[in-house]
């Protein structure tokens, strides 16, 4: 399988749910072999920022820790917005494993001329 997948994600901890969902379709992408990249930009920028990431968005869910985990892994990548990062005066030095600044133009140069399956959350 060689369709590489990109996980669009605007959203924080602010709703918890919802990025559980997205790592959630990122993580199954990234086990099955897929190249997947996920989008990080607006409030998601924060996940990137080490000990961020920690909530549990319902009983039965899995924690964003493992999910995180998983990810890296399965060799799952980010693509950390720089405006975004600058906006919200994070440090852009120190970002999770797999975490990179890059905005859009390096995310069409990852996808390249390839089929890539899109999810937006």
């Amino acid at each position: 399988m060689s369709n590489r997948a990109v996980v669009n994600l605007a959203t924080g901890l602010e709703d918890a749910e919802r990025v559980t969902v997205a790592f959630l379709a990122a993580v199954a992408a990234a086990e099955q072999g897929r190249p997947t990249m996920m989008f990080l930009s607006k409030e998601a920028v924060r996940l990137a920022v080490p000990g961020v990431a920690v909530a549990t968005a319902c009983d039965g869910c899995p924690t964003l820790p493992e999910l995180l985990d998983r990810y890296r892994d399965a060799g799952g990548r980010y693509l950390v917005c720089p405006i975004c990062v600058q906006a919200k005066k994070l440090d852009s030095g120190t970002m999770i494993d797999g975490a990179e600044l890059g905005g859009t133009v390096p995310l069409w140069n990852w996808i390249g001329d390839g089929a890539a399956t899109t999810f937006s959350f």
